[in-house]
């Protein structure tokens, strides 16, 4: 089993980055981030999703859909703060 502190700061760089932008990071970033080699973020976004956190990957990719509250692809539920409206919601 993974370290949980692994999956953990993975779980922390997606919420961060989601809300900063509105947008999931690629596993390539998140590899990126986390010192990692390009294939051990994709198999760690996998292992993450894996744990059952409540959010999933577009099917057969390796691309996150969704990371609650959060949703990566627009949807009818937009979220306004401060006026400012770049998160959609699942």
């Amino acid at each position: 089993m993974s370290d949980p502190t692994v999956l953990d700061k993975a779980f922390h760089l997606i919420m961060n980055r989601m809300i900063d932008t509105g947008q999931a990071p690629h596993y390539t970033e998140l590899a990126q981030e986390m010192g990692l080699s390009t294939e051990e973020g994709r198999e760690l976004l996998h292992k993450l999703f894996a744990a059952r956190i409540p959010g999933w990957l577009f099917p057969n990719t390796s691309l996150i859909a969704s990371f609650a509250p959060f949703n990566n692809l627009p949807t009818q539920y937009r979220i306004t703060i401060d006026g400012r409206q770049k998160w959609f919601a699942q």
